[in-house]
């Protein structure tokens, strides 16, 4: 449900508000911004230092483009490798279609300070919005969102505090959803499992949901598995296989996502553990390859499509009034889907 809050207008930040800012004349700035070499080492810092602490981008579009914007919507996202960010991506692409604008897209790796430098780069050529994944960001990034002027959609997550407008879900209430689950399937010997767990935020609130509500009913993790690579089948192998050596009476794993999910439940397949009896797994996203797999592995859909579909259309203005900086928030209801891998009452 989208909760508009009253929309607040900045203007976009100029080289009088960073040379006011550093005392220093709006040339000297702009040959700063420029790189040009007539300028000292000590005042060029301090240019660079006001520039970036105010959030101020250089604009790179033609100086005659009467509307000093152009009509691209950067879109910055965390991932290309696996199958959760294209899903996205395709839901915004289809809500702009006829739109007039083209989404223009950007990748960080899970790093803040990547996303911090393709920020810098698209928002210098003064796009007409931006579709930004998560709500954590650096200080500069902040910074630069906060002054953009142009419409800010943060997605995936709306557990936080919003620059502008979100639209995505609570992970935390997905990790306590999950807990729900496992404790009334019977499961009482819970495995975590997960990646990149101190960059994405999100699988980290998942994990913290699912913490929260096993202590309501008395329980706590049995163990926990961690790494920071990429998600891959056979990652989700080898961590199975390392948590269920440390923790034989394990009865129940729950994966930061479905991808490393399967790859736990071939492995078990492969060793002959009684699923869902002996032992419960479970997933997070709910991606169309697990189809394929020998058994449906539970899991929890994340509304990829349509939060993409979503913040596409508030940056287009498609039933958010004009396109303008509105503030709303739209929370989506994530869906368990038990599959075959969760004792059924």
């Amino acid at each position: 449900m989208s909760q508009p809050r009253q929309p607040e207008i900045r203007r976009p930040l100029t080289l009088r508000d960073v040379s006011e800012a550093c005392g220093v004349s709006e040339m000297t700035v702009s040959r700063v911004l420029r790189n040009r070499e007539d300028v000292s080492p000590a005042t060029r810092e301090k240019v660079l230092a006001a520039a970036r602490a105010l959030g101020y981008v250089p604009n790179k579009i033609a100086g005659g483009l009467a509307s000093q914007q152009v009509n691209l919507v950067a879109v910055i996202v965390p991932s290309l490798s696996n199958m959760v960010f294209p899903e996205v991506l395709s839901g915004i692409s289809a809500a702009l279609e006829d739109s007039g604008l083209q989404p223009v897209f950007g990748v960080t790796n899970y790093s803040a300070e990547k996303e911090e430098e393709v920020l810098y780069e698209m928002l210098s050529w003064r796009p007409s919005g931006v579709i930004i994944a998560g709500l954590e960001h650096t200080e500069a990034a902040r910074a630069m969102l906060e002054n953009a002027g142009i419409p800010i959609v943060e997605i995936m997550d709306s557990d936080g505090e919003p620059i502008d407008s979100v639209v995505g879900i609570s992970h935390r209430a997905a990790g306590r959803q999950m807990a729900e689950a496992i404790v009334a399937a019977g499961y009482r010997k819970i495995g975590f499992l997960g990646t990149k767990m101190t960059d994405d935020h999100r699988a980290r609130k998942r994990m913290e949901g699912l913490v929260e509500g096993l202590a309501e009913h008395g329980l706590e993790l049995t163990a926990t598995e961690l790494y920071s690579g990429g998600s891959a089948l056979k990652k989700g192998r080898e961590l199975t296989e390392a948590i269920l050596t440390r923790n034989p009476d394990i009865d129940f794993l729950y994966y930061s996502n479905d991808m490393i999910g399967a790859g736990g439940l071939l492995y078990c397949l492969d060793k002959g553990y009684d699923i869902p009896g002996r032992l419960g797994l479970a997933g997070f996203n709910g991606t169309d390859f697990l189809d394929g797999l020998p058994m449906q592995l539970a899991t929890i859909d994340a509304c990829r499509r349509e939060i993409g579909e979503k913040a596409a259309a508030i940056i287009a203005g498609k039933g958010f009034g004009d396109g303008v900086m509105g503030g709303h928030k739209i929370q989506l209801t994530p869906r368990l889907e038990p599959g075959d891998t969760i004792r059924r009452g």
